[in-house]
């Protein structure tokens, strides 16, 4: 029998505050846990709320990680309350133990203590959705298994009193035999007994373990552990776990479910025996009418059945149910497509001008600040000074200008899911994407991907199924984002002709080619890879509509910090090294041969040039000297290590319709394509500025009169070449930043590698045709 367990609750929140004689129990009920950090684990179903009581709990004290081997992040959060410091560890969402995957597989090995490199959780937090109980409660009749103290947290309480419903908690409690709790996770009520719960589970005796299976399975689960206990000379090899015994809970896993991980894993240290005598095992139950096909469902189901009986009533009429009536409208094919269409334009909108004055205001005070500190710490030109503002400044400001559409795009997908509206939006979509492999779930981040891939690859973080996220990862970076724009903008504006009867709307429609390249190839990326490297078993879309709910602002502006101090840490470091590369590239040597054929330090002569036009006394003079100090910098730039190499590389890029110069600014752009401008501005002796219009002016009118270095006077540029410079940068992977994030999001650098080896093939090829035809047809 169930033990009874008294939990009484007292918060400035809300809940119902005990009795007088209550209140000298409560103080009793908190036990002496030394100076030891409590383990809880916070495991529960999607769309519970999950995410949303771990902030409320730790806070700004948390951290992400990733463990080894496996993709998915594991947020760890402290806490104080009163003498005692829990760790929350907030676990993946799931509907059951029963992993399919490795993200799955890792949560039961951490629930079960089986990973050597994370101790073994001290209390469960059980989260469910309390407005549908039985479904929760399966995942937490699982739990009880495990041999570990339980605290149910009962959220959503607000949508049970909009049901017209009231949960006998009490009744709950000595059902299941655990502490349960109500909660109400986006307001923060119940947070204070919630964490009372946790420490008074923590001195009580687990609870008992339900007895649900019958006789026949509890036998074929001794055979097992008596087959696995025959081969000893197996057990020092195993990766499963290296406890003395085989937990229950990890047999029954292995004996129920066929072809999940748990049985991968085993096989892949027992061989095909143990396979076959599984099967055997199986195949017995089935002839005493218990197929493990669906067994464990029923059963648990029918034991959950028995425990709710009387444990919630309906008190009064339900209030009017607004969800059924809007989800009519949201999930409707044609009124819902286009109220999808309309709201994702707004979020791109947002993302890709709203952020704009922020970005231009994060750079400008980044490159202003640079040079205060520079000419305060390194006044005097030279390597130090150059490797601080080319290197370090340029290096972090091409980062953080980013970080306005970091935060704006998870505050839309934040308010996005927590009000319910997400889900509502992958299932509208999800018939478009299947058609390429895909699910529903993909379509928001590859939209996100058309302001920044980088955050459109962080949001890929929704998608459970892992081929689905690696190959929407694979994928998003075709999107043409934002900082294509420059290099599109140049082109058009330089060669596409507007004196024609097309040209009112030509420029316009070339522009929009340039994106529709990425939206055409990407979906038939995605069905090739879903049909090669990431082939496998089609996973099925099970997708939950959760009930419409405001979400919490202040959630909100905590989940934008979070994420976008969470680029700023990931992808910071990685693209300040590679910055710095380009610039010794750039920079080295120093010396070399002038127009003149005299050996000069090019560093040298380009500070003396800076300082004849300082003092020079009217304009014309400046000019002159300005014009003299580009040039100068251009050689420079011809010579160093990274105009070799575009030298070098001249005969490869020779059928895209490019010289050397167009390859060295494609070189150059790989840490991020915007630079691409600038360096066509130092090598044809303009300058990296351009928010001049008279500056922009000189540099179109310097790549229109460029010629061919072989002497035969040939324009360099046409509208085939330009065709074929825009669509090798809509296509190919010319962002360190995105290719970093790539390697962290999984955990794994041959993604990254993939990445950039595909699409640059891809890009090459496709700049190619784009030239050749268009040279026959001009």
């Amino acid at each position: 029998m169930n033990h009874p367990i008294p939990l009484h609750s007292s918060d400035e929140h809300g809940d119902i505050p005990p009795s007088s004689a209550d209140q000298g129990a409560t103080k009793t009920c908190v036990p002496s846990l030394s100076h030891r950090v409590l383990r809880v684990a916070l495991i529960g179903n999607p769309n519970t709320g999950k995410t949303t009581l771990f902030n409320a709990l730790c806070g700004l004290r948390q951290k992400t990680g990733n463990y080894p081997g496996v993709t998915v992040e594991i947020k760890k959060g402290r806490l104080n309350y009163g003498d005692h410091e829990l760790e929350i560890v907030d676990l993946p969402g799931t509907y059951s133990l029963s992993p399919r995957s490795p993200d799955e597989m890792l949560a039961v090995e951490l629930v079960l203590g089986l990973r050597p490199d994370e101790p073994a959780p001290d209390v469960l937090l059980s989260i469910v959705d309390a407005s549908n109980l039985e479904r929760n409660l399966y995942l937490t009749c699982q739990l009880l298994e495990l041999g570990k103290p339980v605290v149910v947290a009962l959220n959503m309480m607000d949508l049970v009193a909009r049901q017209g419903r009231e949960i006998n908690v009490s009744a709950l409690q000595h059902r299941l035999g655990v502490l349960a709790v109500p909660t109400q996770a986006n307001r923060q009520i119940g947070l204070e007994s919630l964490k009372r719960a946790l420490l008074q589970a923590a001195s009580l005796p687990p609870p008992p373990r339900p007895d649900i299976f019958p006789a026949p399975v509890e036998s074929e689960l001794e055979n097992l552990r008596t087959w696995l206990s025959e081969r000893p000379h197996l057990r020092s090899a195993r990766k499963v776990g290296a406890t003395a015994s085989w937990p229950r809970f990890l047999l029954l896993r292995l004996l129920l479910d066929s072809g999940s991980a748990v049985e991968r894993r085993f096989r892949e240290q027992y061989g095909e025996e143990i396979s076959a005598f599984l099967n055997a095992a199986r195949q017995r139950l089935s002839e005493q009418g218990l197929s493990t096909a669906g067994l464990e469902p029923r059963l648990r189901y029918a034991w959950l059945r028995e425990r709710l009986r009387d444990c919630v009533h309906q008190v009064r009429p339900p209030a009017f149910n607004w969800t059924d009536r809007i989800d009519r409208l949201l999930t409707h094919k044609l009124w819902g497509t286009l109220i999808f269409l309309n709201l994702m334009f707004f979020v791109f909108w947002s993302i890709f001008r709203a952020a704009e004055p922020l970005m231009h205001a994060l750079e400008f005070t980044i490159t202003e600040a640079g040079e205060l500190v520079a000419d305060w710490v390194l006044p005097q030109p030279g390597i130090l000074r150059s490797l601080f503002l080319d290197g370090v400044v340029k290096g972090v400001g091409s980062v953080l200008v980013f970080l306005p559409q970091i935060m704006i795009l998870f505050g839309f997908i934040t308010v996005l899911e927590d009000c319910g509206y997400m889900a509502r939006a992958a299932f509208l979509m999800d018939k478009l994407m299947a058609k390429c492999g895909l699910s529903g779930k993909s379509f928001i981040p590859l939209l996100s991907s058309f302001a920044c891939a980088i955050p459109g690859i962080m949001a890929t973080r929704v998608i459970e199924d892992r081929r689905d996220r690696l190959a929407t990862i694979l994928i998003a970076p075709l999107m043409s984002c934002s900082a294509r724009l420059p290099v599109y903008n140049l082109m058009i504006a330089t060669f596409i002709t507007t004196n024609t009867f097309l040209g009112y709307w030509l420029p316009a429609l070339v522009l929009l080619s340039m994106y529709l390249i990425g939206v055409v190839l990407a979906p038939l990326i995605a069905w090739a890879l879903k049909r090669t490297v990431l082939r496998g078993e089609t996973p099925i879309f099970i997708l939950e509509l959760p009930p419409y709910q405001l979400p919490a602002l202040r959630l909100v502006a905590y989940r934008m910090v979070e994420r976008g101090w969470a680029f700023v840490r990931r992808a910071g470091t990685l693209i300040l090294a590679t910055m710095i590369l380009v610039w010794a590239l750039l920079y080295f040597p120093r010396t070399g041969i002038d127009a003149h054929g005299n050996v000069v330090n090019f560093e040298l002569a380009c500070v003396e040039l800076l300082a004849r036009r300082d003092a020079a006394a009217d304009e014309q003079e400046k000019e002159h000297w300005h014009q003299q100090y580009l040039e100068t910098q251009a050689q420079w730039r011809r010579q160093s290590w990274l105009g070799r190499a575009g030298r070098w590389l001249e005969p490869i890029l020779r059928p895209l319709g490019w010289d050397w110069r167009i390859g060295m600014a494609a070189l150059a752009s790989f840490p991020a394509r915007e630079v691409v401008v600038g360096t066509l501005g130092i090598i044809f002796g303009v300058g990296e500025d351009f928010h001049d219009e008279a500056e922009s002016r000189q540099l179109r009118q310097r790549l229109q009169q460029a010629t061919w270095e072989d002497g035969t006077d040939q324009p360099l540029f046409s509208v085939p070449v330009a065709l074929s410079l825009m669509v090798f940068f809509a296509l190919c992977s010319q962002c360190v930043s995105t290719l970093a994030v790539i390697r962290r999001e999984t955990n794994s650098w041959a993604w990254p590698i993939f990445t950039f080896v595909y699409m640059t093939f891809l890009a090459y090829f496709a700049a190619l045709l784009v030239y050749q035809v268009g040279s026959l047809l001009t």
